[in-house]
């Protein structure tokens, strides 16, 4: 097969077109790289390498782009690359985002966890769920919330005394203010200790 044409695309893309025919869309990065130009000869073998090779390194720049406006989990950025370029592209831009030192799961869970227990003041449970969607792994999330955990009735008298201050005037508002704390997570007891706490 003859490679006949390269043309320059958007977002650092070039069109192979192979025999008169346009083939594929490979990164230009990889493509100069690979040394194949107008001209050259190139294989079935040769192209499928050049085509991973490709989603490799797309892989990678989109996983750093994910990472430049927020820190993410592990899973949250597989689960992001894996439909744009297969799993084994996906995997191999984790692992190298992981080797720099651009991702790490537990310090990610570390300061997400103080974001939902101290910021938020979600309850551990909730806390515990919020982490488990973004992939924390579940016994890591046990060992940083046993660390954290916040006593509950100073955590929800907290909050009655700022979030749900204004609903404490009558039935119609404690009755919305519990139902945000059961949302948050709390148990029933703990609300009921924790409003007559505040009440005193």
């Amino acid at each position: 097969m003859l490679i006949t044409a390269v043309e320059e695309r958007k977002k650092g893309m070039s069109a192979l077109f192979i025999d008169g025919e346009y083939a594929v869309s490979i990164d230009t990065v990889t493509l100069i790289s690979s040394g194949k130009k107008t001209g050259s000869d190139i294989t079935d073998e040769e192209l499928y390498e050049l085509i991973e090779k490709s989603k490799i390194n797309r892989a990678k720049e989109k996983a750093l782009y994910l990472i430049e406006y927020r820190a993410r989990t592990r899973k949250e950025i597989t689960d992001k690359l894996i439909p744009l370029y297969g799993e084994n592209a996906a995997e191999l831009a984790v692992e190298r985002l992981e080797e720099l030192g651009l991702i790490d799961d537990e310090a990610f869970a570390k300061e997400y966890a103080e974001q939902l227990l101290t910021k938020r003041k979600y309850s551990v449970k909730r806390a515990a769920y919020e982490m488990q969607k973004k992939g924390i792994d579940r016994d890591l999330i046990d060992e940083i919330l046993e660390e954290m955990e916040p006593d509950p009735i100073e955590q929800i008298v907290s909050l009655l005394e700022t979030k749900y201050a204004r609903y404490l005037d009558d039935e119609k508002g404690i009755a919305r203010a519990v139902n945000g704390l059961k949302s948050m997570g709390y148990g029933w007891y703990d609300i009921k200790e924790a409003m007559a706490e505040f009440t005193e």
